[in-house]
């Protein structure tokens, strides 16, 4: 090895030490440059840059292309060269920078003052004399050089950017201090880009005036180093509305914002975006004061005044400003008692959320779950509940607001630290990661190289990418837990016995607060919270733990009221049971489902009320899964042997069923049971019941001598589609074959025994058995032989009833008996030669009655999702049509099923696939509506409510924006569906 060689390799090994990765590529280079190798410290210098790989390279560069007299600067400064190590080690941006700008090295060196926190008024005044411009009334006189000006604008505002990235990385000045000048830099930029665009549109004498009002980080003095720059125009003189004003201010702003952003020889600063404004990106982007008032009295989305929050005079005229923010922020303090307050706030996160892509999700800094959006939306959400009578939390500073929170009481002082230190740690997470190319972004980066330059430059030097990594982690489940903390665990301090060291919010604010969340009723909801938080047993530290995050789940919902309500009354009845409160402490998933699903659901909480411990089911997801049928016949057998009499075995048979309609209720509101298999599972739960039922009925009522019968079940309508909803009558009719001539009154007996039974009121909610649907209708016996039905049918039977034989199925009873009737009929529903010229109109004149009769008084056609104009009604009677016409000669269609037949009319050419689509839709989505109208209210309604309450707990549900994107959507979905019924239903007559 020669000694070039041989220094080579002793230079790759030292600088391998310090952590460079391409060592040895690096040596040679550096060889290259003996009077920065002849530093004999330098290398062992690198060691304090985030990335030593960079800040050589900058060196590197900076010494072969500037002026040796910058060079010979940080050869002979060791102070100023570690500043400059450690700003090249944490951006190539400003590495770029310095070696376009070498005399930035001023900024940093020991002549410079570097330390001091520079003020707003040091910023502005810095930038205007940078335009080299004569500045009268805040405006550059006419015959600037426009372009020179920017491009001096530009410079000057990047070596203000050295000094205060040098003071963050080198720990000189914190966060706070940082933020602030950023947001005091922009003004300052403002101000001159403001003075420039005046310059080139307006003469020195114009009258127009303008604002710039900061908004969003810029106006809470928290900016970014690379962020858009939130700002709302205002244009005066004040009082007037004169056009040319407007105008004129209008072109200034428009100029203003191009300066910012438009290509030039140096890099643009950051977009000016004033989407903030009214109407935002349709509104105009200038308003007079007057005009900005009157959109807020009037038009203004409670997100607008949340935004306001931040609302500062950041540049332009400072009466207009002043007078702009003095008019709106009285708005703001009215937003938490706006009717829709909580709805609107709830409904702004879940956008954020959701706007965000999946492959981003878990590296999202800003709006991830976790990020820096939970501890401003926290903070925001606590100023705006209490904000209204305590002035003192009024500031538009993310770290004040917190801090003033904790100094009033409304959050622990323990609690709002470490959301502070949440906070401070993850806005210095984004400054470092947005340095190094200056590019806004708030992804961290996966990249192992990245996660260890920036771990680096905050201060973990063992395995700095790993401990970012854990640090990060750790803090986002530190702000989730105190964003659930923070709003929700002061409630319970409001009503507990908390030591002094713990927020306790008074009565009134503790009311203000779950007010916000939606709760109608704070004053009796405090009542809950005591009852269930107050005392020192187990049971009460259990929920006082629960409470908080269960209050959040609640609040999701359209009414907590009822949540909070029922969850006290299922756990008084329970909470002595060890294995309930154990239940909810370890999994968290059954504290949500129930959480939500009591706060939305009248129908499960009665069910849940009656038979609280039925809650285990909301531990396992599979268990919200429909049981089939043979499962539930079983056990249902199996406890009905156990009894001693025919209604107690019934009593027990229709405590399994209510059990199984939590199940299914659960099952379809969380999401995990679609419409078609809850009407299977209400169907197959149907049957087996009425199925067990039957036996012990019958097997008690023959104890004592031979049957005299063989009887069978027939279900019809929705059950023998198998098609049931939550509350649909199971229609049936009950056929019999006699084995002695006691067989009719032994059958009446029977059936009337099990209409009885299963009806009773001891446990609901009920199964009634219809029987309107037999020959002869409610004039006709309630069971009849297989020969009364067959000569029946062959003397009387009108088209109406072929049509609803062709829902006919065997359920319960004898399968053979029931055989023999179902092909006894099969000849009435599938007539070989279709259906005549008399039995069509007959079957369209009593669809018009329908539709003309039955509908109830003062319902809504549009809105009945049943028998209006394009309802489930219209697509059962296209389907069973088209049934009747063709299923004699294509078994195929013989399905009692709608969506059944629905699929073989389509297989079979009589419907195209288009039309059976959209038949489906609408038939889903309706009977989805139908459905949730129950469980949300327990009562039957097939109408899409008009009552406000009522739709948004149906919309919440369905998982719709709002009522109105529900209604246009079923209207779609209807228009459709009517269209093509009457193409089927009146359209040309069969050949």
């Amino acid at each position: 090895m020669n000694e070039n060689e041989s220094r080579s390799f002793s230079l790759a090994a030292r600088l391998a030490k310090i952590g460079v990765d391409d060592a040895s590529k690096l040596a040679v280079s550096l060889s290259e440059f003996p009077d920065v190798v002849a530093h004999a410290d330098l290398i062992d210098e690198m060691a304090i840059s985030a990335d030593p790989n960079n800040s050589l390279r900058a060196l590197l560069s900076f010494v072969a292309e500037v002026d040796s007299k910058f060079s010979e600067m940080i050869f002979s400064d060791a102070s100023l060269r570690a500043r400059f190590i450690v700003l090249t080690g944490s951006s190539i941006a400003l590495s770029d920078f310095f070696r376009k700008h070498p005399n930035a090295l001023l900024e940093i060196s020991d002549d410079s003052d570097w330390e001091s926190i520079v003020g707003r008024e040091a910023f502005v005044k810095r930038m205007l004399k940078s335009v080299d411009s004569k500045i009268q009334n805040g405006r550059a006189v006419a015959g600037l050089e426009s372009a020179k000006s920017i491009s001096a604008m530009r410079v000057e505002y990047r070596k203000c950017l050295v000094g205060i990235a040098a003071r963050d990385l080198l720990g000189v000045a914190s966060f706070e201090q940082v933020s602030a000048e950023l947001s005091w830099l922009a003004d300052a930029v403002i101000e001159t880009a403001l003075a420039i665009a005046w310059a080139e549109i307006a003469p020195v004498d114009s009258k127009s005036k303008l604002a710039v009002i900061a908004m969003g980080k810029s106006g809470g003095q928290e900016l970014n180093y690379i962020s858009d720059v939130d700002v709302i125009f205002v244009a005066g003189p004040i009082g007037t509305e004169a056009d040319e004003y407007l105008a004129e201010a209008t072109k200034v702003a428009t100029r203003l914002m191009q300066i910012c952003v438009e290509p030039g020889p140096e890099p643009s600063i950051w977009e000016v975006d004033p989407n903030l404004r009214p109407e935002g990106k349709a509104g105009a982007l200038v308003r007079s004061l007057e005009g900005h008032i009157a959109y807020y009295e009037r038009w203004a989305e409670t997100w607008e005044y949340q935004a306001l929050l931040k609302a500062r005079a950041a540049a332009g005229d400072p009466e207009i400003g002043a007078m702009y923010v003095d008019a709106v922020l009285p708005f703001v303090w009215q937003a938490a008692a706006r009717t829709n307050f909580v709805a609107d706030v709830q409904a702004m996160r879940q956008r954020v959320i959701s706007n965000i892509p999946v492959n981003e999700r878990e590296r999202q800094l800003k709006l991830g779950v976790g990020g820096l959006r939970d501890v401003e939306f926290a903070v925001q959400l606590l100023q705006l509940v209490h904000g209204r009578n305590d002035v003192m939390l009024r500031s538009g500073n993310t770290m004040q607001a917190l801090e003033a929170l904790a100094n009033w009481g409304y959050v622990g002082r323990e609690d709002a630290a470490a959301m502070a230190a949440v906070y401070r740690f993850e806005r210095t997470l984004e400054h470092r990661i947005q340095l190094f190319q200056m590019r806004r972004t708030h992804l961290v980066p996966e990249a192992d190289a990245d996660l260890r330059r920036i771990g680096r430059s905050m201060g973990f030097k063992s395995h700095p990418a790993e401990e970012l990594e854990q640090t990060w982690k750790r803090h986002k489940s530190d702000a989730r837990r105190l964003h659930e903390k923070l709003f929700y665990r002061p409630l319970l301090n409001a009503v507990a016995r908390l030591g002094d060291s713990e927020s306790r919010l008074s009565q009134d604010a503790a009311e203000d607060r779950l007010r916000a969340l939606g709760f109608n009723d704070p004053e009796t909801a405090l009542r809950h919270l005591a009852a269930l938080s107050q005392g020192v047993t187990r049971r009460a530290a259990i929920q006082k733990t629960l409470l908080p995050v269960m209050l959040q789940w609640m609040a999701e919902t359209p009414n907590p009221d009822g949540g909070l309500l029922a969850f006290r009354r299922v756990s008084d009845e329970l909470g002595a049971t060890p294995w309930y409160l154990r239940l909810l402490r370890d999994e968290s998933v059954v504290a949500e489902r129930m959480a939500k699903l009591l706060s939305t659901s009248k129908f499960f909480t009665d069910l849940l009320l009656r038979t609280p411990e039925s809650v285990s089911i909301l531990a396992d997801e599979s268990e919200l899964i429909p049981r089939s049928k043979e499962m539930l016949q079983n056990e249902m057998q199996s406890i009905a042997k156990r009894q001693d009499s025919a209604a107690a075995a019934v009593t027990a048979i229709r405590s399994v069923r209510q059990r199984e309609l939590i199940r299914l209720s659960a099952g379809s509101l969380t999401g995990n049971t679609e419409v078609l298999q809850v009407g299977v599972g209400l169907s197959d739960l149907t049957d087996a019941t009425v199925q067990v039922a039957l036996d012990a009925i019958t097997a008690a009522h023959f104890w004592d001598r031979e049957p005299s019968l063989k009887l069978a079940c027939i279900g019809l309508g929705r059950w023998g589609g198998r098609e049931l909803n939550f509350g649909s009558d199971a229609d049936a009719m009950f056929v019999y074959e006699a084995l002695s001539d006691r067989a009719a009154a032994d059958a009446v007996a029977i059936v009337s025994q099990l209409q009885q039974l299963l009806a009773q009121p001891a446990i609901d909610p009920p199964l009634e058995l219809d029987l309107d649907l037999r020959p002869e209708g409610k004039q006709g016996a309630i069971a009849r032989s297989l020969d009364s039905y067959q000569k029946y049918y062959e003397r009387w039977s009108l088209t109406w009833e072929s049509q609803a034989l062709l829902r006919a199925r065997f359920v319960a009873g004898d399968s053979e008996v029931a055989d023999k009737l179902l092909m006894q009929i099969d000849s009435m529903r599938y007539p070989l030669a279709g259906l005549t010229e008399l039995e069509l109109r007959e079957i369209r004149r009593i669809k018009a009655r329908v539709e003309s009769e039955r509908l109830p008084r003062g319902a809504d056609p549009a809105m009945h999702v049943k028998l209006g104009p394009g309802g489930i009604s219209d697509v059962e009677w296209s389907v069973q049509l088209l049934q009747l016409q063709h299923a004699g000669v294509m078994a195929e269609l013989r399905s009692p099923t709608t969506t059944v037949a629905l699929d073989f009319a389509v297989e079979k050419g009589l419907l195209s696939s288009d039309h059976a689509t959209q038949l489906m839709t609408a038939w889903v989505y309706a009977s989805r509506i139908r459905n949730t109208n129950l469980l949300a209210t327990g009562k039957e309604n097939d109408s899409i409510p008009n009552n406000p309450a009522e739709l948004r707990m149906l919309t919440h549900l369905m998982g719709e924006p709002n009522g109105a994107e529900l209604i246009d959507k079923y209207r779609r979905f209807s228009r459709r569906s009517r269209k093509i019924m009457e193409e089927i239903v009146y359209g040309d007559s069969p050949k």
